[in-house]
């Protein structure tokens, strides 16, 4: 594994210094609900920074995002890497473009082989219309200097998320030429990053897309899936190998930009937006039956999209949030609720 090194130049330092110390949050208390331990905004350079992945890699932090001009319509958006030895101080590491084309919802992960990897979706639009949308991939082997965005799946196929396993990968796309109103979503395995083959067809209904995999301790994969239409409820899938019979049950909360992980303890703990009063980013407790929100972040408005790592019995998360005026990047560190 190659090591890894920041650039020389520190964005935090742009910052005034109430906005480096961020914000701890005054309630809560490890062993009745999550604790804010700190939370800051990392970066806003960009016009609009949105859809986060976080992934601790070589004793460093790496934070994925795009930047662009809006939510959505913008022009040639790309993915930036922004690193940090601490979590305090970041800087920037690589920027990802592809010319014409909106690179979006990057998710960053460590392929079996040692190479980092990025999957990430890249629409083209002709004004407000859009035209195609195909998932991509890069690959680094340093976090600096990244492979041109590959095209992977088939044109209007979203591979939301990689999780790996041993030497295998598994992702959920959705979508997909066929431009049915319900995008049914696909399980794919894959071996390295970019062939893959498809697992099984996933009945969920009500206009499903946006799903995250994660292992439990048992080896069943866990699903978490946002849904759009109905009653808007996520729902959470359990399947054992070889992953092609699933059972289902519906959570009481509507998620979007869903994430989760798995502690070493076996705990399952998911983050995304809140919809309940407005559009907040929360974090809670899941379970094989159920998704229930403990704790809101600083946030509002456009939010949500986080990045999940747990790291010296903290959770650390990278959000995005506009609560403070346009989108930026946050990250938090949060302590746990004790069972």
């Amino acid at each position: 594994m190659a090591p890894f090194f920041c650039a020389a130049v520190s964005f935090l330092m742009l910052l005034s210094p109430t906005e480096m110390m961020g914000a701890v949050d005054p309630d809560g208390a490890v062993g009745n609900k999550p604790e804010i331990r700190v939370v800051a905004r990392i970066w806003d350079t960009g016009g609009h920074n949105a859809f986060t992945d976080l992934l601790r890699f070589d004793g460093r932090w790496l934070c994925v995002f795009r930047e662009a001009e809006a939510h959505v319509y913008g022009r040639d958006g790309q993915i930036r890497v922004i690193c940090s030895k601490d979590g305090e101080t970041w800087e920037s590491a690589a920027i990802l473009g592809e010319k014409g084309v909106d690179l979006r919802d990057p998710k960053i992960s460590l392929a079996p082989d040692g190479r980092l990897m990025i999957v990430m979706g890249g629409s083209v639009y002709d004004g407000r219309t859009l035209v195609t949308r195909q998932s991509r991939v890069a690959f680094s082997s340093d976090g600096r200097s990244w492979s041109q965005p590959q095209k992977v799946l088939s044109a209007g196929e979203w591979l939301w998320r990689v999780t790996w396993r041993g030497n295998e990968g598994f992702g959920v796309a959705y979508g997909g030429p066929s431009g049915s109103g319900e995008s049914p979503l696909r399980l794919y395995r894959t071996e390295n990053g970019s062939g893959y083959e498809l697992v099984t067809p996933l009945e969920v209904q009500g206009a499903p897309n946006e799903t995250t995999l994660r292992f439990a301790a048992d080896g069943q994969m866990i699903a978490l899936v946002r849904r759009e239409a109905g009653d808007t409820r996520a729902w959470i899938g359990s399947s054992s190998p070889p992953f092609t019979r699933w059972q289902w049950r519906q959570t009481q909360h509507q998620i979007g930009g869903p994430n989760f992980v798995v502690l070493p303890d076996g705990q399952m703990w998911a983050a995304g937006r809140s919809y309940t009063g407005g559009a907040k980013t929360a974090v809670g407790r899941l379970t094989k039956g159920g998704y229930e929100p403990m704790l809101t972040v600083p946030s509002g408005g456009d939010t949500s999209y986080p990045g999940l790592a747990w790291h010296d019995g903290l959770l650390w998360m990278s959000y995005y949030s506009s609560h403070e005026g346009k989108a930026a990047i946050y990250l938090a560190k949060i302590a746990l609720a004790a069972d």
